[in-house]
């Protein structure tokens, strides 16, 4: 009898449904369920700015899931590497990895181990980047308006 280890990596900043479907549709295709939390360096380096929740409470939200058996912190950008430390047989993405450059490195990457990259269609309607720009937009200041001067119009 094989036990499978699947493997869920994500930042999971600002965490949301689309976050929680990758994690539910993961726990179903695996014996035993690892999800990567990228530090914030690493979240930084692929996106492009700082995550807006600190590593820490990524960590614990994502532990807390009751999808997730165990948490990994990722500090490499090399998948390969974090395969050697965790050994998992399966690998999950969103599908907006599916036939990008990036989607075909990992799956070329990952064939010469062995493991399995498995999408899961991507939540549309809610990402952390739709979030991030909410929240940027809420905190902007607010345009001046032009003010008369008393007794004009």
């Amino acid at each position: 009898m094989t036990h499978t280890v699947g493997y869920a990596p994500g930042a999971y900043d600002l965490f949301h449904v689309g976050h929680l479907n990758l994690l539910r549709h993961a726990r179903s295709r695996c014996d035993y369920l690892v999800a990567g939390v990228v530090s914030d360096e690493m979240a930084e380096l692929a996106k492009g700015r700082a995550p807006v929740v600190p590593l820490v409470e990524r960590l614990e939200i994502v532990r807390s899931i009751r999808h997730v058996d165990a948490a990994f912190v990722e500090t490499v950008p090399d998948k390969l590497v974090t395969w050697q430390q965790v050994r998992f047989d399966v690998l999950f993405k969103g599908d907006d990895w599916r036939g990008t450059p990036k989607g075909d490195r990992l799956e070329a990457a990952f064939s010469t181990v062995g493991v399995e990259i498995v999408y899961f269609p991507y939540t549309m309607h809610t990402s952390s980047t739709q979030l991030r720009r909410a929240l940027d937009a809420l905190s902007a200041p607010a345009p001046a308006t032009a003010r008369t001067a008393p007794g004009t119009t």
